[in-house]
């Protein structure tokens, strides 16, 4: 175990090990650390922390001191300048016809470095682009070509829920989600209903996934054979959280139906699992395929904070 200190350098965003040193650090306080951008201004989310050595990527990078008022200064004096950093760079994308989307400016605390993130379709040659860039700011520049759950991230929004975006409010990173954790939850294979702002599969649907596995590890199958004290029937829907399991009985030319506790029934014989997606039209078929390719996809091109 390694004592560490856990800076943040955006919010929402990731938090990241540094070495404090002798530092007497606080939460919320800021600090100047070392990264392998350079010097970054962060917020100290958790001042001294043991986590396992094989949690920290090595060399484990220093604090190097607590922000004093001129790191401040510097920093609020750069942020102001990102509304207009913006406006010039959009102009110059526009005057070289780039495929390109600006999505967000980011002026590193002393002014060291401009970063515009941007979306684009695939591969932009962008270095005219940035040579007039420099010759405008006359610092550092850096184009990062960012994915769409990230440019959300930065546009903030309310989802269906009416709440602020997950990846707004708490998400500090993005997980892989698939159309198999909708089934398993038994939500509507509906694109509209499973996809987010960003226009990709929604990330809460990740949230509840573990419970539904462990749950469904003990829970029969549709298509099982279960026997209650009606007799023997098929389970025909399953509630999983509930662990309610509707059963098919049949009683000469007489069919009814039936809801037990999962621990009311005995499995005679299981069912196989059904790994099919069924949806009600091609549409949906394959703007849900088109979806489980973008997720792949986006993972080669999520934004990294350091």
């Amino acid at each position: 175990m390694k004592k560490v200190a856990g800076i943040r350098f955006k919010r929402p965003g990731k938090i990241y090990y540094f070495d404090f040193g002798d530092l007497n650090l606080e939460a919320g306080m800021n600090v100047i650390v070392d990264t392998a951008m350079g010097e970054e201004y962060g917020e100290v989310i958790f001042p001294a922390k043991e986590v396992s050595e094989e949690n920290i990527t090595e060399p484990l990078k220093k604090v190097i001191r607590i922000a004093n008022e001129k790191d401040k200064k510097m920093l609020k004096e750069f942020k102001s300048k990102e509304k207009e950093a913006f406006k010039i760079c959009s102009e110059k994308i526009k005057k070289h016809e780039l495929p390109m989307k600006l999505v967000d400016v980011e002026y590193k605390y002393d002014g060291s470095k401009v970063i515009f993130y941007f979306t684009a379709e695939g591969r932009i040659d962008f270095r005219e682009l940035v040579k007039d860039l420099a010759a405008v700011f006359r610092t550092r520049i850096e184009l990062r070509q960012i994915g769409v759950r990230d440019e959300v991230k930065r546009m903030g929004g309310n989802g269906i829920c009416g709440r602020q975006l997950c990846c707004c409010s708490f998400l500090s990173n993005f997980e892989t989600v698939s159309i198999k954790m909708a089934k398993e939850q038994n939500i509507s294979l509906n694109p509209s209903k499973i996809s987010g702002n960003c226009g990709r599969l929604m990330c809460c649907l990740k949230y509840e996934e573990e419970v539904y596995l462990e749950k469904a590890k003990r829970l029969p199958k549709i298509g099982a054979i279960v026997k209650s004290e009606e007799g023997t029937g098929e389970v025909v829907a399953v509630e999983t959280l509930k662990e309610i399991i509707r059963v098919k009985y049949q009683d000469g030319e007489d069919v009814f139906y039936k809801k037990h506790n999962v621990k009311d029934l005995v499995v005679i014989k299981d069912a196989q699992e059904d790994d099919s997606i069924v949806v009600e039209n091609e549409e949906d078929l394959e703007e849900l395929e088109k979806l489980e390719k973008l997720e792949k996809a986006d993972k080669n091109n999520q934004e990294e904070d350091i």
